[in-house]
């Protein structure tokens, strides 16, 4: 079962924002919460904020254990932006842009959440077993080319 939380027009650029949320998803909430309470950015406060809400919900209107929960993804969409002016040189102006973002969690109880590990060591496996299964289907100039080399 999934479970989200979304926290709406946070007053940071989601630029900022992704760089925390790459680092949890795919982890188990323990373990996001851990990486999110030792990263010294503001985003981390937000997205922690964020990953506490989902638990909650979770807790209250799903009946799951906070135990067995995975952080299926953590996506930061952008939210308004709001054009405020600064004067420039020669009685002319420049927009400042504070950008705000939409944080949105999804946790869900699955375990079979495939992780960056185990994607690495997929893929790992299919190079050294089965190179020729990720290569792709011989083109038509291809094929000509090892037909003409088949008659000499």
């Amino acid at each position: 079962m999934e479970v989200r939380s979304i926290y709406k027009y946070a007053r940071i650029s989601p630029f900022k924002v992704r760089e925390v949320t790459r680092e949890i998803q795919g982890l188990p909430v323990s373990a996001a919460l851990d990486i999110l309470a030792f990263t010294p950015k503001k985003a981390a406060f937000l997205i922690n904020k964020t990953l506490k809400s989902a638990i909650a919900n979770a807790e209250n209107n799903a009946n799951l254990k906070a135990d067995g929960l995975v952080v299926k993804e953590a996506v930061v969409g952008e939210g308004p932006t709001f054009k405020r002016m600064t004067p420039r040189a020669r009685g002319s102006g420049s927009r400042i842009l504070k950008r705000t973002s939409h944080i949105r969690i999804v946790l869900t109880d699955d375990v079979a959440i495939e992780t960056r590990e185990t994607k690495k060591a997929k893929r790992d496996q299919e190079k050294k077993g089965g190179e020729s299964s990720g290569k792709p289907a011989a083109t038509k100039k291809s094929k000509k080319k090892t037909a003409k080399a088949a008659k000499k």
